[in-house]
This record gives C-alpha cells, sequence and structure tokens, in this order.
C-alpha cells in the first residue's frame, strides 16, 4: 500500500458519488469548483447501480412478458412465449445500468473532475484520509459534502446470508425463484415481488401494518391489491415475521397473524423493512463534531450545512424520505450555496412514486391532510375508465385525483393510480410550485387522446362542471 503523509489541497471534496454526490460535484464543477469525489463502489451509487434503476429495467421487462402473455386486445394473442432471465440480467447491466454509468463518467471527464475509488475518514474538520486496497492519501479541503446514502435494514432473526436477500441481491439473481417471502410491504417490497409474480414465482408478503403500502390513501392501494390478488399472490396483513430456518434447498418463515401462528416456504426471503443513514461507519462525522440524531440522521441548515459550517450533508443522510430525486436537487442546492449563490432547500413538493401495476404517484397534501391543515377543501377525482387513451391502451384501472383549496382555488396535492402514473404527477409538482389553480389547470388546452387530459377532467370535477362523467 502506497502511503501519502504529506496533505494535497483541493477545494471541494464530495464524499459518495449517488444521486446526490455526483450531481453536487458536476453542478459545483460548473460553478468554477477543483473537485475531488470518493466513491467506495461505482458511479450512480445504490440508486443506479442495485436500486431504482435496475429495478425498474426488470419491472419494465416483467411488464412486457405480462402483455406478451396476455395482450389485453381481442384478435392479439402470443404463441410461444419464453423467458430467459439470465439474459434479461444482462440486458439490464449493459443496455441500462453501465450506459448510465458510462454518461456520468464522460460528464466528470467534461468537468474535470477527479475521483477516487475507495473510502474517507476524517483526520480533523479541514482534512480527510482517502484510502483503498492499493494507496492512502490526505486531502485538505475547503468545503466538503457528505453524501455517503443509506443501506436496507437489517433484522436480527433474518441477517443478509444464504436464502435471505436485500433488494441488492433480489435484483441480481440468476434465474426466477419458484417461491419468494416478501418481508415487508412497502414500495420496494410490492415492486419486486409484483415483479418476480409476473415471472411466474409464487409470492407471499408479509405486511405488519393494516394495509400494504402504509401511507397512501386505501382507495388507492386497494388497486394495487386487487392486481396482486389476479396474480396469485398471497397478502397477509398484520403479520409479524418471527424466524427462519435455511437449508440446501428453501427455506421457512415462522410469522404470527391474529395471535395464530403460521409458516410459509420459499425458495428466498427478501427483506424490504426500510433503510438506515450510513453515518454510524469509520467515517468519523461524530469525532469532528458533526451532530448526528439517534436516527443516524445529520442535523443541516436550509443551505446543508452541519454544525461545522464549511461541512455539508445531503441525501438519506438528512432528514426527509429517502428519494434519489430529493438527494440530487439537495446536491445542486449546495454546491451553489458553496458557490457563494444564495440557493437554499425548498421542500414544496416532493412527488413519491410508485412502480407498481398499477403505478402510483402522489405529490402535496392528501385529502386528509389538507382537511387536518384547516384547507376548506374541493376534490376532483377522474377514472381512467373515462380517458379514451388508457381505453385504448387496455389500462382503464384507477383514477386521477386532484385536491385544492375551495377558497383560493389553488391546487394543494394530487394522486395518481393508473398506467403511467409516474409520467404525470410532474404537472401536479409544477402547479403547486408555480401557485396554480384548478380553473388555470381546467382551461389549459391538453392534447387529444391522452393520458394528459386526466389533469384537465380532474380539475373540471373540483369545480363541478365535468365533461365526461
Amino acid at each position: 500500500m502506497v502511503v501519502g503523509d504529506a496533505s494535497q489541497h483541493v477545494e471541494l471534496l464530495v464524499i459518495g458519488g449517488g444521486s446526490g454526490g455526483y450531481v453536487a460535484a458536476i453542478r459545483a464543477a460548473q460553478l468554477g469548483k477543483k473537485v475531488l469525489l470518493v466513491e467506495k463502489s461505482e458511479l450512480g451509487g445504490v440508486c443506479l447501480n442495485c436500486g431504482c434503476v435496475p429495478s425498474k429495467a426488470l419491472i419494465s421487462a416483467a411488464h412486457r412478458y405480462e402483455r406478451m402473455l396476455e395482450s389485453g386486445i381481442s384478435g392479439l394473442k402470443a404463441n410461444g412465449v419464453e423467458v430467459n432471465f439470465s439474459e434479461i440480467q444482462q440486458w439490464k447491466q449493459s443496455k441500462v445500468v453501465n450506459r448510465l454509468k458510462t454518461g456520468i463518467q464522460s460528464l466528470f471527464k467534461k468537468h474535470e473532475i477527479a475521483v477516487f475509488k475507495g473510502e474517507a475518514l476524517f483526520i480533523n474538520d479541514r482534512e480527510a484520509r482517502v484510502y483503498n486496497d492499493q494507496e492512502t492519501l490526505r486531502y485538505r479541503f475547503d468545503q466538503c459534502i457528505v453524501a455517503v446514502g443509506s443501506r436496507p435494514i437489517e433484522l436480527k432473526p433474518f441477517p443478509y446470508g444464504g436464502r435471505i436477500l436485500s433488494s441488492t441481491e433480489a435484483l441480481s439473481l440468476s434465474e426466477i425463484p419458484q417461491n419468494l417471502i416478501v418481508i415487508g410491504g412497502g414500495y420496494i417490497g410490492i415492486e419486486l415481488g409484483q415483479m418476480y409474480a409476473k415471472f411466474g414465482s409464487q409470492v407471499t408478503v408479509l405486511e405488519g401494518t393494516p394495509s400494504i403500502l402504509p401511507g397512501f390513501e386505501k382507495d388507492i392501494t386497494r388497486i394495487v391489491s386487487k392486481h396482486l390478488d389476479s396474480l396469485g399472490t398471497t397478502v397477509y396483513l398484520g403479520a409479524m415475521a418471527q424466524s427462519a430456518v435455511q437449508t440446501d434447498k428453501d427455506i421457512t418463515v415462522t410469522f404470527t397473524v391474529n395471535s395464530e401462528q403460521k409458516q410459509v416456504t420459499a425458495d428466498y426471503v427478501l427483506v424490504t423493512v426500510g433503510r438506515r443513514p450510513n453515518t454510524d461507519g469509520e467515517l468519523g462525522l461524530d469525532r469532528i463534531g458533526v451532530k448526528i440524531d439517534e436516527r443516524g440522521l445529520v442535523e443541516v441548515n436550509d443551505s446543508g450545512q452541519t454544525t461545522i459550517p464549511h461541512i455539508y450533508a445531503i441525501g438519506d443522510i438528512i432528514p426527509g424520505p429517502s428519494l434519489a430525486h430529493k438527494a440530487s436537487y439537495e446536491g445542486k442546492v449546495v454546491a451553489e450555496a458553496i458557490a457563494g449563490l444564495p440557493s437554499v432547500f425548498d421542500y414544496k413538493v416532493i412527488p413519491a412514486v410508485v412502480f407498481s401495476d398499477p403505478e402510483i404517484a402522489s405529490v402535496g397534501l392528501s385529502e386528509p391532510e389538507a382537511k387536518e391543515q384547516g384547507f376548506e377543501v374541493m376534490v376532483g377525482k377522474f377514472p381512467f375508465a373515462a380517458n379514451a387513451r388508457a381505453l385504448s391502451l387496455s389500462a382503464s384501472e384507477g383514477f386521477f385525483k386532484l385536491v385544492g383549496d375551495k377558497k383560493t382555488g389553488l391546487i394543494l396535492g394530487g394522486q395518481i393510480v393508473g398506467t403511467n402514473a409516474s409520467d404525470m404527477i410532474p404537472e401536479i409538482a409544477l402547479a403547486i410550485e408555480m401557485g396554480t389553480t384548478m380553473e388555470d389547470v381546467a382551461l389549459t388546452i391538453h392534447a387529444h387522446p391522452t393520458l394528459g387530459e386526466l389533469s384537465a377532467e380532474a380539475a373540471e370535477v373540483a369545480l363541478g362542471h365535468p365533461i365526461h362523467i
């Protein structure tokens, strides 16, 4: 190992190359900063390499396979459809993940951002040691952005390894399991469980709360539950997983439902019960005086500054939802603040998307939340079944819902459950950010026939003069 005793100088040290870190590095370089980014694994972090992106690629493949088996259109039927899951995995990696990663590498080269593949350890609040198996270097920095992300929570009775998988391993299986147990019915568990169910796995979901996808309204989750039933998925609500016994061939999980003990056996168990911030490792934030709360989250102000003003934190290690787009947004804000621009976090709206079937998307206030905050609520809810484009896509399940303030007409939030919900939610997010009213949306000419018309139709419902229902 090569050890460098003398410290080198860098203007900005970015620790972590995920959705927040790499975006922060690029934006800072655009603003004239000399940047060194330290990443122990791969550029793009969890989201690109073993999270959001590869999961959506496999989910897309599962959707296509399902449509090939049953198009939903009378007169179209495919015969002899086969799945080579190993080839699908190769496509996911080479055509999606690696292509995007190459793009980030090109951007780093363009902006002259240096990358050290390894880990970082704070020596003091102005110096860090960066190291890997081959070398150790010391750097003095003017500012530092910490963007080390999070990892899946591990349950003591279900330690990862063997036939117990985190989402990372579940996205890298070389074959489709005949049977799969999913512990946790949140968005990751439902997305991956439903994906494998479409490929033919017999899936059992164990969710500890009274509903899958906690946090979403029941009229939304009910539609997803219906589709899970159609795939033959078994869902236990109020279920508490207790223990697991592995053999060379399978794994048996013992759990309780309504005080009754049950068992189920499968090829693998996928544990998806949340994520934990990576602030408890060898980085040394607490040692240099950065304040961290009992949940492992770093305390920051509205510019991302920690309790040490020249050290910033973004992404999953600060309060708020663990979402890639939140981290990227924070990365840009922090880079601009470091460059002297008057940039601060403004979390007016953060969209949330579940790539279930049908998709779910939400932004702003739900109807109950708006009422709790004292608004006199106006609601517009329009079904996909009355939309021409949805019918032509054989995707009539779901609805588009807008929530507004009756006194001002301002849009406060929106929820969508239905095909392509993820692509439609930005319109509502922009409407809220711009202070748009229901009337503004209703009077905006939307192209026909498109799914985008659903927003205008929902606004007309809220205003009391719907045309098509």
